[in-house]
């Protein structure tokens, strides 16, 4: 059966390499109530410090081009995490469809109609193809 990239990633050692880890402590930090109120707090401080830019065109884009930047880096991140994510629950549903199709097939000798319906399991989720 051919592996997919999660399913290497998880055979080689933890599985996971440092990016990866990086990676999946960003996406519990940001999906956290905390990191909402830290985002927060640097929003009252960023307006509380008008009176510190020499003009008003500088201090909104100083909070454009931060949050900007903080969007596009966690954009990437969560992207990642999604796909890594998404990645491990098809080949999660992929084993499940081919030990069902097994199972269905072995059985399909005492029940002619399970080989039509294994034949369009297998073609469903492409498991002649993987194999």
């Amino acid at each position: 059966m051919e592996r997919s990239d999660a399913a290497e990633s998880r055979r080689k050692g933890s599985g996971r390499g440092p990016f990866e880890h990086f990676v999946e402590r960003v996406n519990t930090t940001v999906s956290s109530a905390p990191f909402f109120y830290v985002i927060v707090a640097a929003l009252v401080l960023w307006v509380a410090s008008l009176p510190l830019w020499s003009s008003t065109t500088k201090w909104e884009l100083a909070l454009h081009t931060g949050s900007s930047v903080l969007s596009l880096l966690l954009l990437v991140l969560l992207q990642n995490a999604g796909r890594r994510s998404e990645e491990s629950a098809h080949e999660k549903l992929n084993v499940i469809a081919e030990a069902l199709s097994d199972l269905m097939t072995s059985r399909a000798a005492d029940d002619p109609a399970l080989t039509e319906s294994v034949q369009k399991l297998r073609d469903a989720v492409g498991l002649e193809e993987r194999h």
